[in-house]
């Protein structure tokens, strides 16, 4: 199958065509070659990944993956992958683009393809489809130099990407008019300029990997089947882990700020969800001076989208994460040094309104030229005010009910363990567990019906015990939530999945703002409104003393101590195969329990 890349690749190499070292005008970027390029320690590590993945000679590998790597470098240069928000420095497309590849080629080896196919028939495709996902990964996002970028060389002559690769020194900058979401559509203006005519001949061979890749090159990710779903995860992988996540720790990144993450979701929040000087009920109003953001709304819904993208250690309480927006100074303090704000809004057709609110510079937010249009009405400050009322508030919606409480377990030895232990900080996980709610032993669904829960929920459907459960499933293979490691909140453990109560629902409560609202009609916390809903799903094993909660002992080589949480009766709705059980924890039964006690 692989004879006719056997000959020597004919891609065409295109460095600078100036003179090396030589002075080129300021504002001005020279055009490096692929070689240059990809000499990183960090790419040439994701390239070295990326033929990890496959199962190819490195000749082999030349000519399938990193002929087109190469092109793909030399034709998106130092540009970056997005304005403001993932990757959005200089080379950022380029990272995106390896690390993307790196990603849906982890996650094609657990499927097998074309679904559906005789194993014998899916063997002899492997290598095809194997590829497929990688040209797919790589290409998704390259018609943004084509619609998102305007790139002129010195004498303002335009550059555009069917030119092929940039010859002279060259500048760049975001159209301010781009659509988003075009470049989807312009990806197949680019395309033939990466993979080469044998490369196409092979895949068109293959109808069902032929459709679904150009399905993915046309944007249409819902009607390319798997092909679709593993790139859109490989993305998600990707931006969380530049955005400071951690998706399965399969490659070193360099650590973000704090500071750095909160700007970020701010940023993409004010561009993409939040609505502003809206004549009533708004999420925050610009003035000439200030941009004021409705405390609540903008720490919820920055929580949410920060977890969403896989972005750990983001307070649950609602103070702790204003104060750290005011340390870190993008929250401007009160005159008495506080975070929250009290202030009257009034819009210009008289209604008014008073709010709390962190109070942040527009220049932290916005170059001058993006600056939106200044509120038409006044935000009036009130006097004497404080943030009592707004700490109160926020602190009721995240006070958590008296969990039953967990035996203290005492250190063997108060000696540290060393940082490269790996169970140092697996032993932080949450001691808190709850009281079942009912003793009753829900009607177990079959196998089948277990497996399929997962799957019949989208992420637009409301709240439920299904939602919870397709949430769960997806971020475990998205990476954004990681099992087995330090705080993690699954683990796998006597042959199924352990779910860390109540740590696991506050999470998709923190992301799902609609919890909290559905939650307070049944005077309930919003992690304990999921709880219930997942209950009733009977896909959690019962003790013989008839308790939902298990208590697993986590024992490092010096201290040991207790967790608490659910045994799914099969690891089915979470994994399409398990993995191994976490060594590190241990599931005790009565006996033991006694005995430890």
């Amino acid at each position: 199958m692989l004879t006719l890349f056997q000959r020597k690749s004919t891609h065409l190499t295109v460095g600078a065509s100036q003179t090396p070292g030589a002075e080129i005008p300021k504002g001005l970027i020279r055009p490096e070659s692929a070689t240059a390029l990809l000499a990183t320690p960090r790419r040439q590590k994701l390239l070295e990944h990326i033929w990890q993945r496959t199962s190819l000679s490195r000749r082999q590998f030349k000519t399938l993956y990193l002929a087109p790597l190469e092109r793909y470098a030399e034709l998106v240069q130092l540009f970056p992958a997005s304005e403001g928000h993932h990757h959005a420095y200089p080379g950022g497309m380029l990272d995106h683009g390896l690390e993307i590849v790196a990603y849906a080629l982890k996650l094609r080896q657990s499927h097998l393809l074309p679904a559906g196919m005789k194993p014998e028939e899916q063997a002899a495709q492997a290598e095809v489809w194997t590829a497929g996902m990688a040209y797919a990964a790589l290409l998704h996002d390259i018609g943004k130099i084509a619609v998102d970028l305007h790139v002129e060389y010195a004498d303002g002559s335009l550059w555009h990407p069917w030119h092929g690769p940039l010859q002279r020194p060259y500048r760049f900058r975001y159209r301010k008019d781009r659509e988003y979401r075009l470049h989807s559509a312009a990806t197949g203006l680019l395309y033939t300029q990466l993979l080469d005519r044998g490369i196409l001949d092979w895949l068109c061979q293959y109808p069902d990997l032929w459709a679904a890749l150009l399905y993915v090159l046309a944007g249409q990710y819902e009607r390319a089947g798997a092909l679709g779903e593993l790139v859109v995860q490989a993305d998600q992988a990707s931006v969380a882990q530049e955005l400071g996540g951690d998706p399965g720790k399969a490659i070193a990144a360099p650590k973000h700020s704090l500071q750095r993450k909160l700007l970020d979701g701010l940023r993409y929040l004010l561009k993409e969800e939040f609505k502003l000087n809206q004549p009533q009920a708004s999420d925050g109003w610009l003035t000439q001076d200030a941009l004021w953001l409705v405390s609540k709304t903008v720490s919820d819904k920055l929580r949410a989208y920060l977890l969403s993208q896989g972005i750990e250690g983001i307070p649950s309480n609602n103070t702790a994460l204003f104060n750290i927006l005011q340390d870190h100074g993008i929250a401007q303090p009160t005159p008495d040094d506080k975070a929250i704000w009290k202030a009257t809004v009034t819009s210009d057709g008289g209604w008014s309104h008073s709010f709390t609110f962190l109070k942040l510079s527009p220049a932290v937010i916005w170059e001058a030229t993006e600056r939106p249009p200044a509120f038409a009405g006044s935000v009036q400050v009130e006097q004497g005010e404080n943030e009592d009322a707004a700490t109160n508030e926020d602190e009721a919606d995240n006070r958590m009910p008296d969990a039953e409480p967990a035996q203290a377990v005492p250190e063997v030895s108060a000696s540290p363990i060393p940082e490269d232990d790996g169970v140092t900080a697996l032993l932080d996980l949450l001691d808190d567990t709850d009281k079942p709610d009912s003793d009753s032993q829900p009607e177990a669904p079959a196998e089948s019906e277990t497996v399929s829960i997962a799957d019949s929920v989208t992420e637009d459907d409301p709240p439920s015990g299904e939602h919870f459960m397709a949430w769960l499933r997806q971020s475990i293979q998205t990476r954004k939530l990681i099992i087995n490691d330090a705080k993690a909140l699954v683990h796998t453990v006597d042959g199924t999945a352990y779910l860390i109560s109540p740590g696991v629902f506050q999470r998709y409560a923190q992301e799902h703002l609609q919890v909290a609202k559905l939650a307070k009609s049944e005077e309930l916390p919003g992690w304990q409104w999921v709880q219930k809903r997942f209950e009733k799903l009977g896909l959690h094993r019962k003790q013989n003393n008839g308790l939902n909660i298990w208590t697993c002992e986590v024992k490092g080589p010096r201290k040991s101590r207790r967790v608490h949480g659910y045994l799914l009766t099969s690891a089915k709705p979470l994994f399409d195969e398990s993995p191994p059980d976490n060594p590190y924890l241990h599931l005790l039964g009565d006996e033991e329990k006694q005995v430890a006690d």
